[in-house]
């Protein structure tokens, strides 16, 4: 028996295959409906939806056997996912790579196996759909092409699967922002369940996976820089209508101009010494 060598990209395949949570899921009659029909079409008594795990194959959907998985070391899909083509195996006894392989000569007695890579749009394969029958065989060019196509769709199943678990975390981690928040009606805060007060955009980060960037709209730009043109009018009127720094006055006060960090410049008045 020679075991099918791992996949230079099995990292990355093994990722992907856990990202749409289907092992070890629980029966689905759209999985079992495709098997049915490739059993159906392929005229063999056994059809099986295989994915490829890191030790193992199991078994999503099966028909025509009770097998829910085996070691990888045996299994025909393993050689399956090394390439994008249906993988035929017309007599398992004849040939050197399954001959003694306890599936072919152990109590399932396969001798054809015909099996159709389950791709993702990335080019990975996540096992197999795949037919088995226990007299040698081949497959119709037509019943080749409908095994391929039942394998597009079975790919097709997962993926709505994956981007639905996708979708129900996301729905999960904002419901808390579903119906009334408490919000300030003057600095349009939001008060959060411990009772504090925060930023809109804090509010939302806290309670979800949501990211935000930071601009100013036109009327909120228009504002800003009437109060900075109101500043610098300020600091000019105050430079121009206060006395020169350093000068008397008629009562013998010195002037002197102070202007803290951002702040608007101050003139305090201090008594001279006398001569």
């Amino acid at each position: 028996m020679i075991s099918a060598p791992k996949p230079d990209c099995e990292a990355r395949r093994l990722e992907a295959l856990r990202a749409y949570h289907v092992l070890d899921s629980a029966r689905e009659q759209a999985y079992d409906d495709i098997t049915k029909l490739a059993s159906f079409i392929c005229e063999t008594p056994v059809a099986m939806i295989s994915l490829v795990d890191d030790c193992r194959q199991w078994f999503k959907s099966k028909t025509g056997t009770e097998t829910q998985e085996t070691s990888r070391d045996v299994a025909f899909c393993a050689h399956t996912i090394l390439d994008s083509h249906v993988f035929v195996v017309p007599d398992a006894s004849n040939d050197t790579r399954f001959a003694d392989n306890p599936l072919v000569t152990g109590e399932s007695r396969v001798r054809f196996y015909a099996g159709a890579p389950l791709l993702t749009h990335e080019g990975y394969a996540m096992g197999a759909l795949c037919v088995t029958d226990r007299v040698p065989r081949s497959l119709s060019r037509e019943q080749t092409d409908a095994l391929e196509a039942l394998a597009r769709q079975t790919i097709a199943l997962m993926e709505l699967r994956r981007v639905s678990a996708a979708l129900a975390e996301s729905v999960e981690s904002v419901k808390i922002l579903h119906g009334m928040l408490p919000i300030c009606c003057y600095c349009k805060r939001i008060r959060d369940d411990a009772g504090y007060w925060n930023q809109v955009d804090e509010y939302i980060h806290n309670h979800s996976e949501a990211k935000f960037t930071h601009g100013a709209c036109a009327e909120c730009a228009k504002k800003a820089m009437e109060d900075f043109r109101r500043s610098v009018a300020l600091r000019n009127s105050a430079s121009l209508s206060q006395p020169s720094r350093g000068a008397r006055d008629t009562q013998g006060y010195r002037y002197q101009l102070s202007t803290p960090p951002g702040k608007v410049p101050l003139w305090h008045k201090r008594r001279c010494a006398r001569r």
